[in-house]
Parts: C-alpha cells; structure tokens; sequence
C-alpha cells in the first residue's frame, strides 16, 4: 500500500511538469526559435541551454512572452540556467542567434519545463494521520529536488567534458599544423643552403676559370 502510494505521488508529480530536451546545431548566420505553452496563469518556466561545441562556445538568446514583449535577452552567452513565472496563457518563444558567426556551426543542448506551482495531493490511506502524510510529501519534494540537482550538475559536467574535449581537438589539430609547417621551414632552409652554396661554387669555379684563360694568354703573348 506505501508503494502503491508513492507510485501515485511520483506520476502525480511528472504529471505537472512538462519538460522538452533537444540538441541542436546552427549552423552560421541562423536563428532558430522554439517555443514553450502554458495553459494556466503563474505556470513556472524553466530555461537552460548551454553550448557544447562551436566557435568560442557562445550564442545569443532571446525570451519573448504571449504579447510580444522581451522577457530576457544576452549576447555571446555560454550558458544559462532560469526560472521565471509565466504570468500570461500563450506561447513563449525562446530563441538562439548565431548571426555573428560568419563560419561556425554551433551546437546548442537546452532544455525547456513547464510546471504548476500546485502541489499534487498525495492520497492517503486509511488509518494514516496527516502528519505521516505531510512528512512522505516533504520527502518526496525533497527528492525531487535532489533529482533536479543531480541532473544539473550532469548537465554541466557534460557541458565541461565536451568543451574540455574541443580544446583538445584544437590543441592537436594546431600542434599538427606547426608541426607540418616547421617541417616545410626546414625543407625550404635545407633547399636554399643548397642553391646558395652551389651559386657560390659556380661563381668561384667561373672566377678560376676566368684567371687561369686570363694568365694563360698572358703567358702565351
């Protein structure tokens, strides 16, 4: 029966939160829009992105209520994390801008929630007082914060991985890059020692030529 009711107040609790996880890529010069609708008034409205690959890891974002008006904005933002209260029914456009970008493509891992501030009420079963039923709300609530901190933070720890990992992509491809270039130097350096010491040579041997023609005619008249 305890089972029974934690299961209820666990769908209960999914029931009211209404969350869309995507990843997507910009490519250059592109805004892409997506949008969020809320179906009561004082709904909660969660927003996180953050940029995992692309450029300097930063975009531009853009919230926009019912009525058109701009709820937030930032420019060359890596990432965000924000909640704020949906004060009107309607959809809410977020948008992400990677007109800055004359080249980069960037990826872009965000996530948008919607959920009533309600509390769901937890059936209670027979016999049980309501100080029981209040604690087993408590630990479930607390639970479910602990579980969104938990995905947070294995949200960030990605976001740390993959640009750490980019880092280490660029580091390569840069130390490849140098490393050819040096190698072209020392080709060309050993190239021109050559021809210069040739040039050197000839202009020596024509010079002995020249003086030995020189002292042979001289001898001869």
């Amino acid at each position: 029966m305890k089972l029974s009711t934690i299961t209820c107040a666990l769908l209960g609790l999914a029931s009211e939160v209404a969350a869309t996880a995507l990843t997507y890529k910009l490519v250059a010069n592109e805004k892409a829009c997506f949008f969020a609708t809320t179906k009561k008034a004082n709904e909660k409205i969660a927003f996180y992105f953050a940029v995992q690959s692309g450029g300097s890891f930063d975009i531009d974002y853009e919230v926009t209520g019912p009525d058109g008006n701009v709820i937030m904005d930032g420019q060359k933002e890596r990432q965000g994390d924000f909640v704020f209260t949906g004060k009107q029914i309607g959809d809410y456009k977020f948008c992400f801008n990677n007109e800055m970008s004359t080249f980069a493509e960037k990826f872009v891992d965000f996530e948008l929630a919607v959920e009533d501030e309600a509390r769901v009420t937890i059936p209670s079963k027979q016999g049980s007082s309501p100080e029981q039923t209040s604690a087993l709300e408590e630990s479930l609530f607390k639970i479910s914060m602990q579980l969104s901190t938990v995905t947070r933070n294995q949200k960030y720890f990605r976001t740390r991985e993959n640009r750490n990992f980019s880092t280490v992509r660029s580091t390569e491809k840069r130390i490849v890059n140098f490393s050819l270039i040096q190698i072209l130097l020392v080709i060309a350096m050993g190239a021109l020692q050559v021809f210069i010491v040739r040039f050197f040579f000839q202009a020596g041997v024509r010079m002995l030529i020249g003086w030995t023609t020189q002292g042979a005619r001289k001898g001869y008249v």
